[in-house]
């Protein structure tokens, strides 16, 4: 039931891809495309009718932490480590458009 991979395919798909392959590559390519098609095949016959789907294998949970407010940085602890300022704020070079 399965679809067989050719080295025509296998040739297109590299050709896409923007990389060269040796006619041996081209070959055990094919047959290792093949195979995983196969299994997939294989996959879609299992009886999935009480499965529920699922995104991931374990349940996720936020890991942020609560906000909460607090103190934020006085001017002169923010600019304690600028490298330039002038007037109590951070000082950069002029932008000049062409």
């Amino acid at each position: 039931m399965s679809k067989k991979i050719d080295e025509n395919t296998v040739a297109h798909l590299a050709e896409l891809a923007r990389i060269t392959l040796s006619d041996k590559e081209r070959k055990e390519f094919a047959k290792q495309l093949s195979s995983i098609l196969e299994f997939f095949s294989q996959i879609s016959e299992l009886d999935t009718e009480n499965v529920k789907p699922t995104y991931h294998v374990v349940e996720l949970k936020n890991v942020f932490r609560e906000d909460e407010s607090r103190e934020g940085l006085s001017q002169e602890a923010a600019l304690r480590n600028a490298p330039q300022k002038e007037k109590g704020y951070f000082k950069s070079p002029k932008i000049v458009e062409d």
